[in-house]
């Protein structure tokens, strides 16, 4: 005990933290686990994936299941040689990705990428958004029967920017957790259990329409935002949702970075250059989430920890 003091007091200010939440992981019976739910191959990283290695950095058992494996993703064609689909090139990229985060389990959903509004993908026949929120729901809480999170992450309300996949994984997911506990929901999906938390993934809406305002003056137009222009930053500005936690994730950020560039299908570390890069890395370093369960009502604390 006395060597451990001494060490700690030895150390700097993130390093203490850091060394605590390891020790609490290990300190326990069994390692404390997350699980977020997404849609599709690059979310994990380009969103909340400074969560992601914060926590599996301090010896937390984190997983994802993804709904889709990316069909639907815009590629160019000289990155497609040696694969034989989008989806294998997305999968192999996500596999990267995992790899960096130091997650312990990805899996994937019987489902295709959707794409976004209006698209012809919106009509095939396997399209995600084509399957019920109950049978996606099936699905989901399989997984979280099956491993136990003690926390649970998914999309905000609006899917982050009203991609139809993000849309409805986040409201099967939370069909999936409000019956995770009731064993007459999906019986076949294994004995009831229910996780502690379930928290939203949310983006500063200060952040956003700080973006939104000066995009034009560097000639950007804030309604057709993205690689595809596809993304309407000022629809997206006007939402509002609490932010009851925020994770520091600037011990990690070289772990974000080398994750997001296993992406590079999907611009890798574009996400990191230009005007938006600029706001990254200006006022990015932390990653917000808004408390879904249990519900929070009044006043609170602003949570730097997701399991405290």
């Amino acid at each position: 005990m006395l060597i451990f003091l001494r060490e700690y007091y030895l150390l700097g200010t993130t390093q203490k933290y850091d060394r605590i939440g390891k020790i609490i992981c290990e300190l326990m019976a069994n390692n404390p686990v997350l699980l977020t739910v997404l849609a599709h191959p690059d979310d994990e990283s380009f969103g909340m994936g400074g969560t992601l290695a914060h926590y599996a950095r301090k010896g937390c058992d984190v997983y994802l299941v993804c709904a889709t494996r990316g069909e639907a993703g815009d590629v160019d064609s000289e990155r497609l040689q040696g694969f034989g689909s989008i989806a294998e090139l997305r999968e192999t990229e996500l596999h990267c990705a995992s790899e960096q985060l130091g997650l312990k389990g990805v899996f994937f959903l019987p489902y295709r990428d959707s794409g976004m509004p209006g698209s012809e993908d919106n009509r095939h026949p396997n399209a995600q958004i084509n399957a019920s929120v109950d049978e996606v729901a099936g699905h989901v809480v399989k997984y979280i029967r099956e491993l136990k999170p003690d926390i649970v992450l998914t999309f905000d309300p609006i899917g982050g920017y009203r991609h139809p996949d993000h849309i409805h994984i986040h409201n099967a997911t939370v069909l999936a957790f409000e019956h995770s506990a009731d064993a007459a929901f999906h019986p076949q999906a294994g004995l009831p259990f229910q996780p502690a938390r379930l928290y939203f993934h949310t983006f500063p809406r200060w952040f956003l329409k700080v973006a939104v305002h000066l995009m034009p003056i560097f000639g950007q137009d804030p309604t057709k935002f993205g690689r595809n222009r596809d993304i309407d930053m000022k629809s997206i500005a006007v939402m509002n949702f609490p932010t009851h936690a925020k994770i520091d994730i600037r011990d990690v950020m070289e772990i974000k970075d080398a994750a997001s560039a296993c992406h590079a299908s999907q611009g890798g570390m574009g996400m990191r250059r230009g005007l938006m890069g600029l706001f990254v890395r200006l006022f990015g370093e932390k990653e917000d989430y808004m408390q879904a369960y249990p519900p929070v009502n009044g006043k609170f604390k602003l949570k730097t920890d997701l399991f405290s």
